[in-house]
């Protein structure tokens, strides 16, 4: 049900203007599939913490079918994939799993996912582009 209540980007140009448009803010973008049992996970986790988050990120979910732009550029080859982006500019952020461009991997924890956008928001506001996970995800199960 997550996914009914938070703004969807139907095109490349959407997403664009998400990313363009916020100057105080972390966007964070869901990318993935509405139907995808993963990111129904994630759409529930990012709605529950939506409004606690709202005076320092904001959050944007797109189908990477309807909205394929994005899907070569960003390697959006999984399930469901978290991007962040601060002042156009996307940010890494390393969780010990060896990809630094995005979160790719199911996180269930309300709290470590506002943990995590603290972080990234956090060394954005100091001009950073890479920032260092609260914990280290290397011991995740991968799929």
């Amino acid at each position: 049900m997550g996914s009914i209540f938070l703004p969807h980007l139907h095109t490349g140009w959407h997403v664009d203007q998400a990313i363009l448009s916020e100057d105080d803010r972390l966007v964070v973008i869901r990318f993935g599939r509405d139907h995808e049992k993963d990111c129904m996970i994630v759409d529930e986790l990012l709605f529950g913490i939506a409004e606690k988050v709202k005076n320092f990120a904001t959050i944007y979910l797109c189908d990477i079918d309807e909205v394929p732009d994005f899907n070569k550029m960003y390697e959006l080859y999984d399930p469901c994939t978290l991007m962040f982006f601060w002042r156009n500019k996307h940010m890494l952020c390393d969780f010990g799993t060896g990809n630094n461009n995005k979160l790719n991997f199911l996180i269930t924890d309300k709290q470590e996912l506002i943990d995590i956008l603290e972080v990234i928001y956090r060394g954005a506001k100091k001009g950073k582009g890479l920032v260092m996970s609260p914990k280290d995800y290397n011991s995740v199960r991968r799929r």
